[in-house]
């Protein structure tokens, strides 16, 4: 048996290596093969594939992997450039180019432009018949050149699955993928007749949008749950999902139980007015603000307000239950109903808050807050039913709440340190228990520095108590969770002195530099915890001595032998102190290069006071000292030797002078006796020359 074969190989693979150039074609003409001979050229040609009918992925990735790669486009210059790895990442990434652009099936490479749109319908039929039928769908159909297709909301070449977190089309980017044309000012919705105004700015601030964009719950409403994803239709239309008789169950794909727990009376009449018939929502909950609306005039407020309104209402305890609504409307919680926060509230009853049992629990709303505070020691003592421990009422206020930014909060920065002493001032509930060694610590930050700046200069962003203990978690610095443990305080002092935490994590004070099982100092060491000074005032330069002295005792001693040291003891301020030669939080070894008093830094160092000073200047040694036999032995021994010859010197003088002292006197004392008889002499001569001169004179 014969077979004629006229072709057996179009395109072979040997001959697709080409990508840019027509495919070469192996052709076999006319011929007479035995048909042993064709079923062996058809296996082998069929492992080469011999058949492939188009080109693969790798030859028009050749091309199209290229950046620069473009074409005109309706007068606009169009990219042409596919990024490989999101290709081979999306779902489509296991499919060849050519199973989308068909037209290019069986064609030769480089092809003609421009190419037939994609079909997503080859694949995804009942996809594309839902939106053959939709609003989009009808607009594509005719003609509409504002119209979304597929690519529109899912894109081209970067198609992920609708779960993947990364989708154009996972549930939290639903609502933008929609306000491409959906949000007021774009071309849709200025030039097409859309009756709803404002749709994702009031979607925003809805329950539903709240859920999904503020609190990430991917399981809330989203355009697409009420809409459909490829049917949607206007809400006039019998098949529409939003349609009025339609609205009910579309809602109830998520509300499910909504018959059994929604209100049965409402403005005194039945909500269903026929059983098993619910109402269309939207008569209530309005579309796309779901929320707002509907709980401003309806029970949570209205009737919450009947009672509250009245002064004279108080409680078995004698508290006022009074709610002023001017307080609830300023607050944070404007758009938060009463229920919400007082959730054991009953509607059926004819006084719905009878049935409230516990107090308001915030963490219902506020959950990661509330996990800090359980954690914190308000929240340990509260768990213990201490009676003084602070719950949420007594820092934020109860009906008034307001933002931490609002002036008149009680967590407004200027208000914290007054806020923070209703407790903690000397004499309050929680300065009485406090057993740490921190004490008047509202008057010391007051005069701190951080304290000056807040109350007396207005600086929101000085540091305030939650700056440091948080608003939240406060725990005792001997936690090693606490934001003021030791090995914590210099990242807390960071957030704000963010350049002196770099310097300070590279020192030799550093639990990261330094590995020893003494204590390192850290923030409050040098600078105390609440009445922080200027660094550039005389009591903290003086005092810096003393302070660096706690530790480094010795070298404090050797220091105070110096001129440095002892001009210093006298009060004068600008003498070199520690940190002028060592650096303040940029300490180094000796050794280290980065050292102020390295070989190379020393001379600049000294030159800060003594502008004039040399390499040999800045040899002087300014911690030695005579004391230290080992490290100073010149030193000691010349001290020493200087110290004994003076003291030689005055004990042989001493001695000297004492043996030679009887001599002396006995001198002294002949030396009177000759003086005396001298004078004796003297007054003897004088009367016998007085008398021979009166005699001569008589004689004359």
């Amino acid at each position: 048996m014969e077979v004629s074969l006229t072709a057996v190989c179009k395109n072979s693979a040997a001959a697709c290596c080409l990508a840019r150039s027509p495919r070469p074609r192996c052709r076999y003409v006319g011929g007479k093969l035995p048909l042993w001979v064709t079923l062996f050229l058809l296996s082998v040609f069929s492992v080469t594939q011999c058949y492939a009918t188009g080109p693969t992925s790798d030859d028009c990735l050749a091309c199209h992997s290229d950046k620069s790669l473009t074409t005109k486009r309706g007068g606009r210059t169009v990219s042409l450039f596919v990024d490989q790895k999101k290709f081979t990442g999306s779902i489509h990434g296991s499919l060849q180019c050519t199973n989308c652009h068909a037209d290019l099936d069986g064609k030769d490479l480089p092809h003609s432009t421009p190419l037939a749109k994609v079909n997503c319908g080859s694949c995804h039929g009942d996809e594309a018949q839902l939106y053959a039928k939709s609003l989009h769908g009808r607009a594509v159909a005719r003609g509409d050149s504002l119209a979304p297709r597929c690519v529109t909301c899912h894109g081209n070449h970067d198609i992920l699955p609708v779960k993947d977190p990364r989708s154009s089309v996972a549930a939290m980017k639903v609502p933008f993928v929609c306000g491409q044309c959906h949000r007021e000012g774009t071309p849709v919705q200025m030039n097409r007749n859309i009756a709803q105004h404002d749709i994702l700015e009031n979607y925003t601030e809805s329950i539903h949008g709240e859920g999904l964009l503020k609190k990430g719950l991917i399981v809330a409403a989203n355009c697409a749950s009420c809409h459909t994803a490829h049917s949607i239709l206007p809400h006039t239309d019998p098949n529409s999902s939003i349609n009025r008789r339609n609205i009910a169950a579309t809602c109830t794909k998520c509300h499910a139980n909504i018959e059994q727990v929604h209100r049965k009376i409402i403005r005194g009449e039945l909500w269903e007015k026929q059983a098993n018939a619910l109402p269309a929502c939207v008569d209530c909950h309005q579309p796309h603000k779901v929320r707002n609306v509907f709980y401003s005039q309806g029970m949570a407020d209205a009737d919450c307000m009947r009672c509250h309104a009245n002064a004279s209402l108080k409680s078995a305890d004698g508290r006022s239950m009074l709610v002023r609504v001017s307080e609830v409307a300023g607050s944070r919680h404007l758009k938060v109903a009463c229920s919400q926060c007082h959730s054991e509230v009953n509607a059926s009853r004819v006084r719905p808050c009878e049935t409230i049992t516990h107090p308001v629990d915030c963490t219902s709303c506020h959950a990661e807050i509330g996990q800090q505070y359980q954690l914190s020691t308000h929240g340990q003592m509260h768990a213990k039913g201490d009676a003084n421990a602070p719950s949420c009422k007594d820092c934020h206020g109860t009906h008034h709440v307001l933002g931490k930014h609002a002036p008149e909060s009680l967590t407004f920065p200027t208000n914290v340190p007054d806020l923070c002493a209703k407790c903690h001032r000397e004499g309050h509930k929680a300065a009485l228990v406090y057993t740490g060694v921190e004490h008047q610590i509202i008057p010391r930050y007051t005069e701190s520095i951080h304290g000056k700046g807040l109350l007396k200069s207005g600086l929101t962003v000085t540091a305030t108590c939650t700056s440091c203990h948080t608003a939240h978690r406060e725990l005792p610095a001997s936690d090693p969770e606490s934001t003021v443990n030791p090995k914590n305080l210099p990242a807390t002092c960071g957030n704000c002195h963010h350049g002196i935490e770099e310097q300070f994590v590279q020192s030799v004070h550093s639990s990261t530099v330094t590995k020893t099982d003494k204590p390192l100092p850290v923030c409050n060491d040098c600078h105390t915890a609440h009445s922080i000074r200027r660094t550039d005032q005389d009591g903290f330069k003086l005092d810096i001595m003393n302070t660096c002295g706690r530790c480094h005792a010795e070298i404090a001693k050797t220091y105070f032998d110096t001129y440095h040291g002892k001009v210093s003891k006298l009060g004068y301020t600008k003498t070199a102190k520690c940190y002028d030669c060592h650096g303040a939080h940029d300490i180094q070894k000796v050794t280290d290069p980065r050292s102020h008093l390295s070989r190379a830094n020393v001379v600049a160092t000294c030159q800060k006071c003594h502008s004039d000073a040399t390499r040999r200047f800045a040899g002087y040694l300014t911690h030695a000292t005579h004391h230290d036999p080992k490290k100073f032995p010149f030193l000691f021994w010349t001290f020493w030797g200087m110290t004994a010859l003076l003291i030689g010197t005055f004990t042989v003088s001493g001695v000297h002078t004492l043996l030679w002292l009887p001599r002396a006197l006995q001198m002294r004392r002949e030396l009177r006796a000759a003086e005396a008889l001298e004078a004796e002499a003297e007054k003897h001569s004088g009367l016998a020359a007085s008398e021979a001169k009166d005699d001569n004179d008589a004689q004359q």
